[in-house]
């Protein structure tokens, strides 16, 4: 009989582990809107130079990538962002898609040249202002909140050919002049502002590997006219740093007790986990970390750059002066985060590192890097499913352990996931293919989500989520290629086709969304059906 008793008991274990694992399952893949505090910001993302096109009408005047995407072998396919997705001239139109998924948040950018085509050197384009104007009217009047983005890779090309763009210390100046004309010209409206997008993505872009403008770098890292890869992104973002200082001291102490708005910083940051599970790769995925993401936020919350990068760096690290580590300490309300995978880490300074594939960056015996690399395979296994990118992975835990990180080293500062996307594994396939193939999109961000909602669970002030990208755009070097868009658009025409994540975007900001008891199968045969009717309209 005891024997009997066993038995039974340890079947219903069994079927008791069966059943939370069945629901832990669920639950990573079928996050609910309600999973999500009130007043939580679902939104889509895009930036001016990737959409507007536009891009020498009234009054506008060139940017940077104006003029390097005109350089011959720099973008692929010789595209550029002269015409983009022309949101320029139909604005309205993409408002009206963003108010029909059900959008209450919309993530944009400013066009410094734009709004100051010559920058300090030139008067206030009255013309861009007035687009911009327009735009956060139509927004607030659907219900959808501005969240700007003052400064997203682009700048004036008269202030990199003058001063050498942001290795100059000048331009800290010109930036907060450009940032006065917005919080005077939109500040009643705009409630969230975030200053500079991605200021270590673009330091290590422009000036470590030399693929974005003013495209400086040296050997490994590039081969570049000019430029050295182991210290200019360190001025660079030195200057932007303080340039995000200044904008942020302007706001509180002159619009910030009138509007009440926030301001902040975007970075991007991968996760980071041990290529071997050894002391060597432990520390290395921490100081990816703490030269990506930590290299930004350290100093902007606790007044100055992470002590791993001073030790590794000395004095090729740039010092803040006593006034200057008062100005920058605390100069965010909130975090902006840009997640888009996870990769492995493995230490350089005690073994040997040898990149073998695109996923890999080289330079794992610099400084600059922290002395390692960060690659996406282990014994030719790779750490999740590719995307079009060749280094963003999906691994959906990885959204819940940044944000856990960020939660501890930054004492839970208020988050916003400014960024998270998925980019089309097979960048070539018609119009109706992108529609039918779109349920990886649905599963990422499903999952991802998911992961977000854990994190929140467990403590994290997360306040909103934004898609990357609310259509198909620009994507810089790889030009019209790759596409992260809900929106198919078609490069003939430029009209937008809704894709599956649209629909499925609309029903989960519905809570229509599927229940988690469906399967995969019956997933795809819905997503499948609601492409067939999209493509008929």
């Amino acid at each position: 009989m005891k024997s009997s008793s066993n038995y039974f008991s340890s079947l219903l274990f069994l079927c008791f582990l069966l059943f939370v694992s069945v629901n832990s399952f669920e639950e990573l893949n079928n996050a609910k809107r309600s999973n999500f505090p009130d007043g939580f910001l679902f939104g889509a993302a895009t930036s001016a130079y990737q959409i507007e096109g536009a891009f020498l009408e009234d009054g506008k005047g060139l940017s940077n990538w104006d003029v390097f995407s005109h350089t011959n072998g720099r973008i692929k396919n010789g595209d550029n962002g002269d015409i983009a997705d022309d949101h320029y001239h139909r604005f309205q139109e993409d408002v009206e898609l963003m108010h029909s998924i059900g959008l209450n948040s919309y993530r944009f950018s400013i066009s410094w040249s734009r709004v100051l085509p010559r920058g300090g050197f030139g008067k206030v384009n009255f013309a861009g202002v007035m687009f911009y104007d327009k735009l956060i009217d139509s927004l607030l009047l659907k219900g959808i909140t501005p969240f700007v983005t003052l400064n997203h890779h682009d700048h004036p090309q008269e202030l990199e050919e003058k001063y050498g763009g942001w290795l100059n210390p000048i331009m800290q100046e010109e930036f907060l002049y450009f940032v006065q004309i917005c919080f005077e010209s939109f500040g009643d409206r705009v409630k969230y502002w975030t200053t500079i997008n991605e200021p270590n993505m673009f330091a290590e872009m422009a000036y470590v590997r030399g693929v974005y403008p003013p495209a400086r770098c040296t050997p490994p890292f590039g081969n570049c006219s000019a430029g050295n890869s182991d210290t200019e992104p360190l001025v660079a973002m030195h200057n932007m740093l303080l340039a995000h200082a200044k904008a942020a001291k302007l706001y509180r102490e002159h619009f910030q007790p009138t509007y009440g708005g926030l301001v902040g910083i975007v970075v991007h940051s991968f996760m980071y986990k041990p290529l071997m599970n050894n002391a060597y790769d432990r520390d290395a995925a921490y100081r990816a970390f703490v030269f990506t993401a930590a290299w930004v936020f350290d100093p902007l919350v606790h007044g100055d750059y992470p002590p791993e990068m001073r030790k590794y760096l000395l004095d090729t690290l740039p010092s803040f002066t006593s006034d200057e580590r008062k100005l920058i300490k605390d100069s965010i309300d909130f975090m902006g985060i840009n997640h888009y995978g996870t990769l492995y880490a493995k230490d350089c300074i005690y073994s040997t590192c040898v990149c073998s594939n695109s996923s890999c960056i080289a330079g794992g015996d610099h400084p600059i890097h922290g002395y390692l690399i960060t690659l996406a395979e282990k014994d030719g296994v790779s750490i999740g499913e590719p995307t079009g990118m060749s280094r963003f992975f999906v691994v959906p835990k990885g959204m819940e352990e940044i944000v856990d990180y960020m939660k501890k080293r930054y004492h839970n500062k208020p988050m916003f996931v400014t960024e998270n996307g998925y980019s089309s594994l097979n960048p070539t396939t018609t119009q109706a293919d992108e529609l039918q193939h779109d349920i990886k999109r649905v599963e990422f961000h499903k999952s991802y989500l998911a992961s977000l909602a854990k994190a929140i669970r467990k403590g994290a002030d997360v306040r909103g989520y934004f898609i990357w990208s609310l259509m198909d755009n620009f994507e810089w070097t790889d030009g019209y290629e790759l596409k992260f868009g809900l929106y198919y658009v078609d490069r003939a025409t430029l009209d937008r086709v809704p894709k599956l994540s649209a629909k499925w975007y609309r029903d989960f900001l519905t809570n229509c969304s599927l229940n988690g008891e469906e399967t995969g199968k019956a997933i795809s045969l819905k997503y499948a059906q609601a492409a067939d009717h999209l493509s008929d309209k």
